[in-house]
Order: structure tokens, then sequence, then C-alpha cells
């Protein structure tokens, strides 16, 4: 029988921990539902254990750095995530699981955007900072994620085991996505109903601190994981300017045989000599990842093998 993991990060979650605790395991009740606790000012970990959670602690503070205690800790066939708030609904476990099971996906997302979020989710910068990222990681990575930030996914054993968390906070959902599209792996989205939090629960997302975390993080992961175009863009930028500051002494010198603008020539030259850096800078940077990418190639031979 496949081993299925049900992974749910906690910070000061006791109005909500105990149902969702008993609707995973009505869902599926073979899985190990993890409850991990961090850091929890009230009697979240107390209600988890009640109500039939293996509870754990992480004591560093944040998502991210609680999800990379649960991969390295948890062994499972699939893992399946959720956040301790009732607002994703267990009804949606199964099917998401046995896209995973039966090897259609490394990765499944819950969309909430194609369905209730926009209606229930009352905080407009919330809604406008999900499709801003939906937006900027598909247009960067060409691809068709209908939720970057959901906090509701299942996983294989093989991405689980191969991802490296690098986010400590909220920025991890989009780390996960990022990583999974660079690594070819196969993502499907399942259309799930969102509900708001309950009376009662507070939300520990910051919209303005986190979503800067998130923005940074894509830029980051961009230029980590599409150097040559970064540094290309960054290059033509400085070239354009470059171009800006030559014109005026160009100029000078069509009309009266001589160069006037020695500090606008000197700096279109400055401007050019860091758009060359900028491109050869990037050259260099995408054969280091090509190279990244091939042993990432060979990493995953080598976890399959250990599975047999």
């Amino acid at each position: 029988m496949n081993k299925i993991a049900v992974l749910i990060p906690c910070y000061n979650e006791s109005k909500t921990i105990e149902k969702v605790v008993k609707d995973f395991k009505r869902e599926l009740p073979n899985a190990d539902i993890y409850v991990y606790d961090n850091n929890s000012k009230d009697n979240t970990a107390e209600i988890a254990k009640k109500a039939g959670a293996i509870v754990k602690h992480e004591y560093m503070q944040g998502k991210g750095n609680v999800i990379r205690r649960m991969f390295r800790e948890i062994d499972a066939d699939c893992y399946l995530m959720a956040d301790g708030d009732d607002t994703y609904p267990a009804e949606h476990a199964k099917e998401m699981c046995d896209l995973i099971l039966e090897g259609k996906a490394e990765m499944v997302v819950g969309d909430r955007l194609s369905s209730t979020y926009f209606t229930e989710n009352k905080r407009m910068f919330h809604n406008f900072g999900n499709v801003l990222v939906r937006f900027l990681v598909n247009r960067t990575f060409k691809s068709n994620v209908r939720d970057i930030m959901t906090g509701y996914r299942a996983f294989s054993k093989t991405f689980v085991k191969s991802f490296p968390v690098i986010s400590g906070g909220f920025e991890i959902e989009t780390e996960m996505t990022i990583h999974a599209l660079d690594k070819r792996m196969k993502l499907e989205n399942v259309l799930i109903d969102y509900r708001d939090r309950p009376e009662g629960s507070v939300s520990k997302l910051n919209t303005v601190s986190d979503g800067v975390k998130v923005l940074k993080t894509i830029a980051t992961l961009f230029k980590q994981y599409r150097p040559f175009t970064f540094f290309t863009i960054l290059s033509i930028l400085c070239l354009l300017v470059g171009v800006a500051f030559f014109i005026p002494p160009l100029l000078g010198y069509l009309d009266t045989g001589l160069v006037e603008k020695f500090p606008s020539l000197i700096a279109a030259s400055f401007f050019g000599i860091i758009a060359i850096q900028l491109f050869v800078g990037g050259l260099v940077l995408e054969s280091i990842a090509r190279k990244d990418r091939q042993n990432f190639e060979l990493h995953l031979i080598n976890l399959e093998e250990n599975k047999k």
C-alpha cells in the first residue's frame, strides 16, 4: 500500500486545527497526519494531538523553515501539504494524491484563483498580489500554473527529496513552483473550493512585507535559473543609457568636428563597458546553470534507482 503523509504547518491555529485534522483523516483514512507546530503561543499542538495527528515542532520561525524540516524528516510515496486554517477543503485530497500516486504529476497545485478565491477573500491587495505573481512567473517561465501561492499541494517523493529549500517564509510556495518549472517536473492543476478563514482566525501573512519578499524571490530565482536572459536585459538597459549619453557628443562632433562634451562621452564609454561585462557574465552563468541542470538529472536517476 502506498504511504501518504499529510503535512500541516501551524502557527496559532487552535480555532481550526482540530477540524482540519479530522477532515483529512476522514478523506484519507490510511494517511499519516503530521502537524508541525512553529512556536505557537496557543494550544495548537495539544489540540492537534488529541485529534489524532502526529505532532512535531520546528523552532525556527517561518513557513519555509517548517517545510524544510518536514521534507527532511518524513518518508512517504505521496505528500499532501495544507494549511491549518481550514481554508482548503479536504474533499479534494484524494484527487490530488491520486495524480501523484498514478505517476501523472510530480506536483499538484490546488487552484484557488480559478474558483472561489476572489469572492471569499476580502483582502484586495492579497488578490492583486496573487494575480501579479501568477502573471510574472508564467510569463517568465512560459508556463500555465493557475495558482502560484496556494498552500494546498501534493508532491511526489522525487520532488520532496530533490527540492533544496532556500526560503524561510511564505515565499516558499513561489520557490517550489519555479523549481518544478525549471527542472521540467510535471505539474497538474486541480480546481479547489477556497473558503476564507472562520471568524476569530487571523492570517499570519503580511500583505506588504511578505509581498515584497515574494517579488524579491521571483527576481532572485529568475537570475539563478535564467541568468542569460536576466543579464541580457540588464545589458540592453545599460547599452541604451550609454547610447543616450553618446548622442550629444556625436551630434556636436558632426556639427563642429570637435568633441566638446567629454563627460558625456566618458559616461557613454562607462555604460558600454558595463553592458559588455553583463552580457559576458550572463553567458558564463548560463553555462553553469546548464551544468547544474545536468547534475540534477543525474541526481534524479540516483533517486529512482534507490527506490527500487
